[in-house]
This record gives structure tokens, C-alpha cells and sequence, in this order.
């Protein structure tokens, strides 16, 4: 189950203004303030953040919305934060601000076939990130072999993308991107 949160009706929320943009670094705190509250009000749920009706995100909102959200929701038990209706110039945003601590998160953007990976990857991350897309879930041996690497590689990749919450690993040893494509 996944708890979807609209940011720019949090937005208006937060500021009491009808702006649709992500600006500033206090607005960007109080957002952040306002989603940490829905989510702790909805439990273990995975968490979508929804950006399709946002004007301009810049790199402070994108610190304070994303990049600190998604430290503070590893203390919270939120299994997964997944960015959706995002546009390529919130991406480069977002992408920078997750860039500078290392994180990294699941984005679905605008008229996009595939989930993207935005933020610090190694290029395996990357490329197993995509093989597992096409692939569905699986176990480590289908994506070695589909990437045609050593099983220790694609298991290093997939295991790191768990960690940082971008795939989902299940008790039978399987891995997916999971719900969100």
C-alpha cells in the first residue's frame, strides 16, 4: 500500500498562498514539516510524493522537500519514498540536492515509460536499476545473466539500491522496482 501526497495542495497548506511553486528554503521546511506529519499519521505505508501539479522546484526546496525527507523517513519505518509527475527541470533540482548526501530516490517523471533513478548511483546501480525494470522481479541470477556480469556484481547492485530503498528485496531472495511503474 502506498500513501500518495499531493505537494501542491501541502503546498497551500503549509504557506496559505495559492503559489504552485517550490521556492525558498523555509517553504521548502514547512512542506517537508507537513508531509513528515502525514506520514507519520499513515504507518508503515510506502510514500509517493506526487509533484504533477507543482510549478518550479529549486535547489533549496528540492534540499528541504526530498533530500531531508528522505533522512528523516529512515527513522520513521517508511519502507519506500517514490517521486511522481515530476518534470525534467524538477529533476535536475532534486537531482543535485540528493547528489550532496549521497542519497538517492525512485522517480516517475512526466510522459515517461520507465522509473528513473535521481540522485548518487554508481553506474551498476544504474544499470541493474534498468535490466530489473524489463525484467520484473527477480532473483540475481536472471539479472546477471541479462546483463551478462558476474552474479557477485548484479547481487552488489541489487543489494545496494535495497539499502538506499529503490528495490524492493523479498524473503524468497527476489528483487523488484515494486509498485511503481
Amino acid at each position: 500500500m502506498s500513501t500518495i501526497i499531493r505537494l501542491d495542495i501541502v503546498l497551500r497548506e503549509a504557506v496559505s498562498t495559492p503559489y504552485r511553486d517550490l521556492v525558498t528554503r523555509p517553504t521548502g521546511a514547512a512542506v517537508r514539516h507537513r508531509v513528515l506529519t502525514v506520514l507519520r499519521d499513515t504507518g508503515d505505508d510506502d510514500a509517493e510524493l506526487d509533484f504533477s501539479e507543482v510549478g518550479l522546484v529549486d535547489f533549496s526546496c528540492a534540499d528541504e522537500v526530498v533530500a531531508k525527507l528522505l533522512v528523516a523517513t529512515l527513522d520513521q519505518g517508511v519502507p519506500r519514498l517514490v517521486l511522481r509527475g515530476v518534470q525534467e527541470h524538477h529533476a535536475d533540482a532534486i537531482e543535485q540536492a540528493l547528489s550532496r548526501y549521497d542519497l538517492l530516490v525512485v522517480a516517475i517523471l512526466v510522459n515517461a515509460v520507465q522509473p528513473r533513478l535521481l540522485g548518487a548511483a554508481p553506474d551498476d546501480w544504474r544499470t541493474a536499476f534498468g535490466a530489473l525494470d524489463r525484467i520484473g522481479r527477480a532473483p540475481i541470477n536472471p539479472v546477471a545473466d541479462a546483463l551478462d556480469w558476474p552474479v557477485s556484481r548484479a547481487a552488489d547492485a541489487l543489494r545496494g539500491l535495497t539499502q538506499h530503498r529503490c528495490v524492493v528485496s523479498y524473503p524468497d531472495e527476489t528483487f523488484a522496482i515494486g509498485a511503481v511503474a
